[in-house]
């Protein structure tokens, strides 16, 4: 996907945000400005981090899914990776809340993880993964 797909993006995952904070999730967004830059903070972050957290989490997953036997746990290990840079990306960005902590950060990332994927696919705009990190593979 080149740059302008990206840049079509992140409005559009801006808006998905705004969607969950719609939503009662415990999220919380004080404006689209405050959507848009928690968009390119996830995306950033996502790019950034991803690496680094499977290397963290690779012993303990390489445990735990038989080196990757077991496809549910991967898929777990995933999610685990969407929550906490969603949660990041709340924690750095004033006026993005989880009003709830860990679950809104869970239930908020999870419904838009999805929803970003189903709406990125039905525009044409990008081959998206359900989760940020299945983007980087399974094995860590």
């Amino acid at each position: 996907m080149g740059t302008l797909g990206w840049l079509l993006q992140w409005p559009i995952r801006a808006l998905v945000l705004l969607v969950v904070a719609a939503l009662p999730l415990g999220v919380e967004l004080a404006s689209f400005g405050t959507a848009l830059w928690a968009a390119v903070l996830i995306g950033l972050l996502g790019t950034l981090l991803i690496l680094p957290l499977k290397v963290v989490m690779g012993p303990v997953w390489a445990i735990t899914s038989l080196g990757g036997l077991i496809s549910p746990v991967s898929f777990l290990f995933n999610w685990i990776i969407t929550v906490v840079l969603f949660g990041l990306a709340a924690w750095l960005i004033q006026g993005f809340r989880l009003k709830n902590g860990l679950i809104s950060a869970i239930l908020g990332a999870v419904v838009y993880s999805v929803i970003s994927a189903v709406v990125l696919r039905a525009l044409g705009i990008a081959d998206v993964d359900f989760t940020r990190a299945a983007l980087i593979g399974s094995s860590a």
